[in-house]
């Protein structure tokens, strides 16, 4: 699928490579350490052979890196969103769809359970702020292949609290490679995950990262947003930025914004605004010694 050289994963100092049709067990140069940088699963690499070590000579440019978990490039966010057990936590769905934006990550959302419950809130709200969405149950054959679709040629990690279904969906789609959406679905399936480790997965037509512990960041760290640039990781709000009778309006409750204007217009749901809320109140708190 790739002809560049991909990190799958990393064991012990040992990165294993995927180059062409091979895996090869690599190092990293000792330069890494001296500039604080350590190669991830993800990232793009130049490897070189002295016929019995080799070792990895350069990491490319990233699009995005995380650090906990640790992997770089990803390229397509799926959230898994269940309509019932658990119910759909909007606060939750809302952050990690602003941590993909700020990070230059797409997001796709699939509702699971749509043969079970209604979807229709779900869909509206996420279809009205500008992503795409899924709805799966019973009969999600063109759900399915739309979503293989969109996932085809990218690095793809799938996030979502226990029980929304992720076990099922990766099954659905892979339905010839049980045995290794079985390994994900393992991991992605726990409710509290015991290790950071990150697995890459070659899916044929696309990559898989198991990203154990992905569902629970936070906007802290390297995730970190600040008060200011948290309205843009609202991709609702980024046409009416600019248009506030203030500058520097926060959008939470000044005169003349732009935002609330839409929101009582029924341009942008109340969920998504009350979220932004919720999240700006947090990272407003935020002091620069906690970061």
């Amino acid at each position: 699928m790739r002809e560049n050289n991909i990190i799958l994963k990393s064991v012990g100092g040992f990165y294993y490579v995927k180059s062409g049709d091979e895996i090869i067990e690599c190092k990293a140069k000792g330069k890494f350490r001296n500039l604080s940088l350590s190669p991830v699963a993800g990232d793009i690499v130049d490897i070189e052979s002295d016929g019995s070590t080799t070792v990895i000579s350069k990491i490319h440019e990233r699009k995005n890196k995380f650090i906990r978990p640790p992997f770089a490039n990803l390229e397509l966010m799926i959230l898994v969103v269940s309509t019932v057990e658990p119910a759909p936590n909007y606060l939750v769905i809302d952050k990690m769809c602003a941590i993909a934006r700020h990070k230059n990550v797409d997001v796709a959302i699939v509702v699971t359970k749509s043969d079970v419950a209604e979807v229709q809130q779900v869909y509206e709200t996420y279809t009205k702020a500008g992503y795409t969405v899924f709805c799966t149950g019973n009969d999600d054959i063109q759900q399915l292949a739309e979503l293989k679709k969109l996932m085809s040629g990218k690095i793809c990690a799938f996030s979502g609290n226990s029980g929304v279904g992720k076990s099922t969906l990766l099954n659905k789609l892979f339905p010839n490679l049980r045995l290794e959406t079985g390994r994900i679905s393992k991991k992605l399936g726990r409710g509290k995950h015991t290790t950071r480790q990150v697995e890459i997965f070659d899916m044929g037509d696309c990559m898989v990262a198991d990203t154990p512990g992905f569902s629970s960041v936070e906007l802290d760290y390297d995730n970190y947003i600040s008060k200011n640039d948290l309205q843009y990781a609202f991709i609702e709000f980024e046409q009416y930025i600019g248009n506030c009778k203030f500058s520097d309006c926060s959008h939470t409750g000044e005169i003349g914004c732009a935002v609330k204007a839409a929101l009582r217009e029924g341009e942008i749901a109340e969920s998504r605004y009350e979220s932004y809320c919720a999240l700006y109140e947090r990272q407003k708190n935020i002091k620069d010694w906690e970061l």
